[in-house]
């Protein structure tokens, strides 16, 4: 009777190897879509508190900007006057002073401030849209990273399974007499191992949920669907297209461009400062006894800039030192993105022939291979060992596929950083552009 059941168990064995042959997402579970990121971007405009601050520093800046005044506050001067009785006549002089001082909006000084200030805000907008910009890249890194961490549970799932089937098919074979002491413990080890590893796979996917929920800000306990890589992402080469987009969207580019026009207009600024400040004052004089009106001054004062002016010059080579390394730093950015693009573009290229290597060719063989071990072993002409190698080998193309999946569509998100593009759609026509080094051209 127990030579019998063996046959049976190692058919539910096979049945368990031909269920898990494609092993596929629970019917639950939510595609990761273009529209599925901005709808999570969304959340995170109005949740994110690190894009928050860099939005309320922007608002800073534009009320800087708007602060910039024409007319300085005035200054108003009120004192009196002490005679000795050798000294004038206060009922003559007046003994009461006061007066106004106005500095004058001279020199086009006012326009030149609200250059700087203008500047400076479009600088805080560039960055607070690179915030923005990092904030997507994490998101939509972080979604496939908690789908790969959800696939792996998933193949753990499916190999718990296969394990207790093929342990409790072990367990029958060894009371008939066919099978060894070591194998059952074998076997035995196996499925202890994968509860373990099993363990460990969804202590990190909850781990994965908790950096999505930190991104997003929600409660930590936040439950997320499983979710499911897509497809293979297509070939993105390194083309002229390609790199006119990232030289125009880049955040950090754009950023070091407000930088030069906020040093030019620092420059013009400091150049401007060695011109004298010039103030247009009115003053008068009364006596304190009958409230009368004496006398009136008016005057016109300016600074004298002549034993500062090295210190001027030496302003104005600082701010034009500072505009050269703006510039010489967007130069620098330049060059970082072309190499930047070139990098991806191969990580993409490398990534998407992994997926496919281990999905349609490796997954393949390796099942086909499990799938003859596993007769070898119910007819006795293999070992359980042998079976096990085998299904490792399986599972390790499975999880290979699944990786090089993830990452590729890491490194696409990646890309959007770079090219300043809204999601991976926008991305999709620069598929059919024209390599322009010459180890693309056969891809």
């Amino acid at each position: 009777m127990k030579v019998k059941v063996f046959p049976l168990i190692l058919a539910v064995a096979m049945i368990s190897l031909a269920a898990s042959s494609e092993i596929s997402a629970p019917t639950n579970t939510v595609v990761i879509t273009p529209d599925l990121i901005a709808r999570l971007m969304a959340e995170g405009r109005t949740n994110n508190p690190g894009f928050l601050a860099a939005n309320f520093r922007t608002q800073a800046a534009a009320a800087n900007a708007d602060a910039v005044r024409v007319w300085s506050d005035p200054t108003f001067t009120f004192g009196g006057s002490i005679y000795s009785p050798d000294g004038m006549d206060p009922a003559q002089e007046g003994n009461l002073i006061y007066g106004v001082q106005q500095k004058l909006p001279l020199w086009g000084m006012p326009d030149l401030q609200r250059q700087v200030a203008a500047t400076k805000m479009s600088a805080r907008a560039a960055m607070t849209n690179f915030q923005l910009r990092q904030l997507q890249r994490d998101v939509t890194k972080q979604l496939f990273a908690t789908a790969l961490a959800g696939r792996e549970v998933q193949i753990g799932e499916q190999d718990l399974a296969w394990l207790q089937v093929t342990a409790q098919a072990t367990q029958s074979k060894y009371q008939s007499g066919q099978a060894s002491v070591a194998d059952t413990l074998q076997i035995q080890n196996e499925v202890a191992e994968r509860n373990d590893q099993l363990r460990t796979d969804q202590l990190m996917l909850n781990h994965e949920g908790v950096t999505l929920n930190r991104l997003l800000n929600r409660d930590f306990n936040s439950p997320w669907a499983a979710l499911e890589l897509p497809d293979v992402f297509p070939l993105i080469p390194y083309s002229d297209k390609l790199i006119s987009l990232a030289l125009t969207n880049e955040p950090q580019i754009k950023i070091l461009e407000q930088e030069i026009k906020t040093a030019e207009a620092e420059t013009k600024l400091t150049r401007r400062s060695r011109l004298p400040d010039v103030s247009l004052g009115v003053e008068g004089r009364q006596y304190s006894d009958d409230g009368g009106f004496r006398a009136g001054t008016f005057t016109l004062s300016f600074s004298l800039p002549w034993f500062n002016e090295g210190k001027y010059h030496k302003d104005f080579q600082r701010d034009q030192a500072t505009q050269k390394a703006a510039e010489q730093d967007r130069a620098n950015q330049v060059l970082l993105v072309r190499e930047a693009l070139h990098h991806l573009t191969l990580d993409l290229e490398n990534q998407r022939r992994e997926a496919l290597l281990y999905r349609d060719e490796i997954s393949v063989r390796t099942e086909q291979m499990l799938a003859s071990r596993l007769s070898d072993w119910q007819t006795g002409r293999g070992t359980l060992r042998d079976v096990l190698d085998a299904r490792r080998l399986w599972l390790d193309s499975q999880l290979k596929a699944a990786e090089a999946s993830a990452n590729e569509q890491q490194s696409a998100a990646e890309l959007l950083l770079w090219t300043g593009l809204e999601n991976t759609d926008a991305l999709l026509p620069l598929a059919n552009e024209a390599p322009i080094l010459h180890h693309h051209e056969n891809n």
